[in-house]
């Protein structure tokens, strides 16, 4: 795990548009339940350890609750309650990626760390039907066949801008405000 780490280290200043261009193409790629998940490397800030997480009355299920990284407080989100899959025993595999979507952080609580891949754009096929898949196709964007089995490609815009959980819409009022 941790030369996955090294891949995801955030810089800044000049640094960080390296970083990003170094990014361009490369997802995480993470298990949960069957499938394996990937999200563009761009989004992911870092991979933690699985900690105690708060809980929050009155939220949503698939919110677990608030983790203080470093001083900074976010929610973490469990993704296979998100989407609707048969929920997992914590091992000492399970842990969180940090993602920012648009200045908002949010942790994804995950399976474990399948690799870091390289996907061309032109590699990536469109999302199923919606008709034929189940509540976390409509936050895929994107499909990918690799040597290794299929990748289904997250879009952190839509799964963070549900109606349910708009952490990037309030975000985005708050910047016009």
């Amino acid at each position: 795990m941790e030369e996955l780490l090294d891949e995801v280290v955030v810089n800044s200043g000049e640094e960080e548009q390296e970083a990003s261009d170094v990014r361009q193409g490369k997802y995480m790629t993470f298990r949960v339940g069957k499938n394996v998940y990937g999200i563009e490397l761009k989004y992911v800030n870092e991979i933690i350890q699985m900690q105690p997480i708060a809980p929050i009355p009155e939220v949503e299920h698939y919110i677990k609750g608030l983790v203080n990284l470093r001083g900074k407080i976010i929610p973490v989100i469990d993704v296979a309650d998100r989407f609707g899959l048969e929920k997992f025993e914590y091992t000492d595999r399970t842990c969180i990626i940090v993602i920012e979507v648009k200045g908002v952080e949010v942790g994804l609580v995950i399976e474990n760390i399948a690799e870091v891949v390289s996907i061309e754009e032109d590699e990536i096929l469109p999302p199923p039907n919606k008709a034929h898949g189940g509540l976390q196709d409509k936050f895929i964007h994107g499909i990918s066949q690799l040597e290794d089995g299929l990748k289904l490609l997250l879009d952190p815009v839509k799964l963070l801008s549900d109606d349910a959980l708009n952490f990037v819409d309030k975000a985005e009022e708050e910047d016009e405000e």
